[in-house]
């Protein structure tokens, strides 16, 4: 079952962006521009795993919103431009499981968001890209059906790939996402170099995957 994560975001730009990104990553998502809307709208469909909230909104502002949504259970990550430390203070103390500030890396809001479901209990079991599914409980691959035996490594670099469709990701973000700190990058590299590791090819908005092993 998809994990629907709500977006309450008033920058239509940012709000597709964030809409887009998760349903790639296989969550359902339902946006809204203004708070009032989704005020009203979440009296009638509460069935959230997550919401991810602007602060600065039309109509009710992020601070308001937070008690309707605590109420239903929903957790909160805030992704608002009010970097000051009394408002990330205010967001934590009222209840928002996370705050995170504009401009943001769709990579960190992902993992934010992975351990915020984590905590609450709601992790995302399945995500599908093609003919291939990701079975996040179990930690295993499969192709049109047959499976595909991966090592830990090569299972940890597919979930980074997977999670952050068409985005090219430095040798660091994938090390420091994949790897414990004593991992040490030129192990890495020469790990890719002799054949240990995997290419994750994404194009055309995954109408196609290819795995490719050296």
């Amino acid at each position: 079952m998809k994990a629907r994560i709500l977006v309450i975001e008033d920058e239509m730009s940012i709000n597709d962006l964030l809409c887009m990104n998760l349903e790639i990553a296989g969550y359902e998502t339902v946006g809204y521009l203004d708070g009032n809307e989704a005020y009203e709208a979440i009296i009638q469909d509460h069935a959230f795993q997550c919401a991810l909230v602007d602060i600065m909104l039309p109509g009710r502002d992020g601070y308001s919103l937070l008690p309707k949504l605590k109420q239903y259970e929903i957790p909160v990550i805030f992704l608002t431009a009010k970097g000051d430390i009394a408002s990330k203070i205010k967001g934590l103390k009222d209840g928002a499981e996370d705050y995170i500030v504009k401009p943001f890396e769709m990579l960190e809001v992902m993992v934010r968001l992975e351990k915020v479901l984590e905590r609450n209990g709601t992790v995302q079991e399945q995500i599908q890209i093609g003919d291939v599914i990701i079975d996040t409980a179990s930690r295993t691959v499969t192709k049109m059906g047959m499976e595909i035996y991966l090592k830990p490594m090569e299972y940890n670099c597919l979930m980074v790939f997977a999670k952050n469709p068409n985005k090219a990701l430095t040798h660091m973000c994938i090390h420091s996402s994949c790897f414990s700190a004593e991992f040490l990058l030129p192990q890495f590299l020469q790990d890719l170099a002799s054949g240990k590791c995997f290419i994750w090819v994404f194009y055309e908005h995954h109408k196609a995957v290819i795995f490719h092993r050296f």
